[in-house]
């Protein structure tokens, strides 16, 4: 994050559509990572989030596939912020890995695009570590799906829709700021 958005609260930013059954994202997905995100401006996402320890790798550490989900989740966010309504899916998605992923710690993540044009869109991700060192980065392209998923005003029925943020999550996003 950069010193301006380190300084402006998460929870002043608008919040994302959440699912209930996504990986990444899925609020009722006891499996999953059940991250939220912000819209920081109008080509990118930011957030905070500890991974827990049931996604570790080695000990300690979270697992790669972790990892490179998160980083997948923040690109196909970020994507999002272009206000055309559609989703599109990764195509292809490079991971660098610079440095070992703690557990339960708060991380900084980013996404944000980088170039849209028609039904492919380029965007990169960045998940930091508390004190600001870069521990993981992708680049992304990004098409749309082939047929819509659902006509927009059945989307919310299906679960797509901005859930209110719960008493721990707001604790934990004021800390953060």
């Amino acid at each position: 994050m950069t010193t301006q958005e380190a300084s402006t609260s998460l929870l002043e930013l608008p919040l994302q559509p959440n699912s209930r059954h996504c990986f990444a994202c899925g609020l009722e997905n006891s499996f999953g990572l059940k991250i939220r995100f912000f819209i920081a401006g109008p080509a990118k996402v930011v957030s905070r989030y500890r991974i827990p320890s049931h996604f570790q790798g080695y000990p300690g550490v979270a697992h790669g596939g972790v990892v490179a989900t998160i980083l997948d989740e923040l690109v196909g966010r970020a994507i999002m912020t272009q206000g055309d309504g559609r989703f599109r899916v990764t195509a292809r998605l490079e991971v660098r890995y610079r440095a070992p992923v703690p557990l339960d710690v708060p991380l900084s993540l980013m996404g944000e695009v980088t170039k849209v044009r028609g039904r492919v869109g380029q965007a990169r991700a960045e998940l930091r570590l508390p004190d600001g060192t870069l521990a993981a980065e992708a680049r992304a392209t990004l098409v749309d799906l082939p047929q819509p998923l659902a006509p927009p005003e059945e989307l919310e029925a299906l679960g797509w829709r901005v859930y209110p943020l719960q008493q721990d999550e707001l604790e934990e996003f004021n800390a953060a700021s």
